[in-house]
């Protein structure tokens, strides 16, 4: 699976989008909102602070598209425009840089910024606000030299540039994870390694790639899915999730409607990292300090309504899940498995939430990390 070139949200705003079934994600950018006026306030007090910042290079990466998309630039704002005015100084040029693969729905973003700019000079006054979109990998360069201040990412970095290597469809390992998505707790040593070493390459090119693109004093705030234990196996690592979708997928072939070899040769190119596992990547990496790093429950169908038409409120949480899920992993599992089972699939998903979260409480764990770019 080339991850580039396959993984993006479900673009538009149909049923099954995630413009209309992002409301998780949105809440775990608010629960980290004290956290990024943390980092603004310290970036306009501590950067340069003998002087005005004049211009200030912001970043989101993994940005997609929707009613999420804007909402930290506009918390960004509001920050900037209150810290200015207690000062007494100028609003700042605020220059915003929206990341993610090149199949994010960037017309979508385009299409909203006419009414966004319009709010920003109503209710601030600010017209020195320019944003840009900019495709492509977060595990790689993206920005030139010193040219941004602060960078944000949530519900991104979980993903990872590739399949861990060996665990690819053509590859001996492959079949090593018989009958699962992602890690389990069937899960032989080898695949968890695969995981782990992935992880740790990836989050240390992602850090090497945006320590020079970040001015010395700098800060990021990234947030991504994650697990409280050192054990990856554990439950709050979200394997219950990929393991449901194999069953449902299992579910499929005893009906005739997939290959049971199929399910055998895909593994999801995703991992929760433990806070100590993102400590090391940090320390061996060597561009960054910890401000901090802590993890938050939220619940999967995060007691809120969607975003999606009325009906949505007469599904079941099962089902509502099971949008959310399917919004995140279609473009990939379609991929895979071909579009013609995707209704089928996500209705058998459902039922077997359903049936999980009757029995327990089920959490997904956010694991957050502020940091700042050594001087």
């Amino acid at each position: 699976m080339e991850v580039m070139q396959v993984l993006h949200m479900n673009n538009g705003e149909g049923e099954t989008s995630y413009a209309k079934n992002s409301n998780i994600q949105r809440k775990i950018i608010s629960a980290t909102n004290s956290i990024l006026k943390e980092a603004i306030l310290n970036i306009m007090c501590n950067i340069n602070n003998k002087n005005v910042l004049e211009s200030i290079g912001v970043a989101d990466l993994g940005c997609s598209s929707g009613p999420n998309t804007l909402m930290v630039v506009s918390e960004i704002i509001d920050i900037i425009d209150e810290t200015s005015r207690k000062c007494g100084i100028s609003f700042p040029e605020l220059r915003i840089s929206l990341n993610d693969l090149p199949g994010n729905d960037f017309n979508d973003i385009f299409r909203s910024l006419p009414s966004f700019f319009h709010k920003v000079k109503e209710e601030k006054g600010a017209e020195n606000c320019y944003v840009v979109g900019v495709p492509g990998s977060f595990y790689g360069r993206l920005f030139p030299q010193k040219s941004m201040h602060f960078v944000h990412s949530s519900s991104s970095l979980h993903w990872l540039s590739q399949v861990p290597l060996g665990l690819g469809t053509n590859n001996a390992m492959s079949s090593l994870n018989k009958g699962k998505l992602y890690i389990s707790h069937t899960s032989p040593s080898d695949v968890i390694n695969a995981y782990v070493s992935q992880f740790q390459n990836d989050f240390s090119t992602f850090l090497r790639s945006r320590s020079p693109e970040i001015v010395p004093g700098g800060r990021m705030l990234l947030s991504l899915m994650g697990r409280s234990s050192i054990d990856p196996t554990i439950e709050d690592g979200c394997y219950y999730q990929w393991d449901l979708l194999a069953n449902a997928l299992s579910n499929l072939v005893s009906k005739g409607q997939v290959e049971e070899e199929k399910i055998d040769s895909f593994n999801a190119p995703y991992y929760a990292p433990c806070p100590e596992e993102v400590k090391i990547a940090v320390e061996n990496e060597g561009s960054f300090m910890i401000d901090r790093i802590e993890t938050f429950e939220i619940e999967w169908d995060a007691r809120v309504s969607s975003n999606s038409s009325d009906d949505k409120i007469l599904l079941s949480r099962g089902q509502q899940v099971a949008k959310t899920i399917r919004a995140v992993v279609e473009s990939m599992v379609e991929n895979h498995f071909g579009n013609e089972i995707m209704d089928d699939l996500f209705s058998v998903y459902g039922d077997l939430v359903d049936d999980y979260i009757y029995k327990k409480k089920v959490v997904y764990v956010n694991l957050v990390v502020s940091l700042k770019c050594k001087e």
